[in-house]
């Protein structure tokens, strides 16, 4: 990546996540500075997810001066109406593909951390049950597989299970949910919507372990879960839980791609080559 020159980066949070950002947009040739240097930015850079900060970002948006760009990760409402009032010109980067793509990487490797760490078994010869076959899907099932594990996929689309099956796992229709969790004592959800009320938590063995990657409110009836004698955990940012150093240099590399694009739009756009 090409070093910047005389531009400045406000990097907002204090996670290790955050923190890696900025040092990998300082070895860029970035001057990095905290939340204290909205007002002086030429860019902000928000933290990812940032639902509980929206206060402490409307001020710090408040700050900026008119026409600074902030890029965010799953921004909120809130902020993106604090944004818009305050002039500031927000950009999502988390709905850049190739970042969503990569990121899949360091939750499945967290996912696979909270196994070891939470069972007391190996994950050779253990059955795990994956709810869905998207991107995170997908690298969890993988790795699992990679390590011994026998892995069954319930998801909705035709397609996705029969991806699942070429890849040489096991698949099933996510109608059948209740008659597969019975047979499961680690289920591993990555579907964004409620797939598992009550009814369903009721099918799963007393002491089972339930990891929700799924974005907020995720997929488990947590209440529920605890109800019934279940272990369930909501596993909420793992690349920044688990490989903060690789979540942080793939957002901040994530954020000079963007840069770039929009410069060589603006360049094209006066017609300078």
């Amino acid at each position: 990546m090409a070093a910047a020159c005389n531009l400045t980066f406000c990097v907002v949070g204090r996670d290790a996540r955050q923190l890696a950002a900025a040092r990998a947009l300082q070895n860029s040739g970035y001057t990095v500075l905290g939340a204290e240097g909205a007002g002086q930015a030429d860019y902000i850079l928000l933290p990812m997810p940032m639902d509980a900060e929206a206060a402490d970002l409307a001020r710090i948006l408040r700050a900026a001066r008119p026409g600074t760009l902030a890029l965010g990760g799953r921004i909120s409402e809130p902020v993106r109406k604090a944004a818009q009032a305050a002039g500031v010109e927000l950009v999502d980067y988390f709905l850049r593909p190739e970042l969503a793509c990569l990121n899949a990487v360091p939750t499945a490797e967290g996912c696979l951390a909270l196994l070891m760490q939470l069972r007391q078994r190996t994950i050779w010869e253990s059955e795990f049950l994956v709810l869905g076959y998207g991107r995170i899907g997908r690298a969890v099932a993988r790795r699992l597989q990679a390590l011994g594990g026998q892995v069954t996929i319930a998801a909705r689309a035709p397609e996705q299970r029969a991806a699942a099956r070429c890849a040489g796992l096991h698949a099933a229709p996510l109608t059948a949910l209740e008659q597969l969790l019975p047979h499961f004592d680690a289920v591993i959800n990555t579907i964004p919507a409620p797939v598992l009320g009550a009814a369903q938590l009721r099918c799963l063995p007393r002491g089972a372990l339930i990891l929700d990657l799924a974005s907020r409110p995720g997929g488990t009836d947590f209440a529920a879960a605890r109800e019934l004698g279940l272990r369930a955990e909501h596993a909420l940012s793992l690349p920044a839980r688990c490989a903060p150093e690789t979540a942080g240099a793939l957002v901040a590399h994530t954020v000079e791609v963007i840069l770039q694009e929009r410069a060589a739009t603006a360049r094209s756009e006066r017609g300078v080559s």
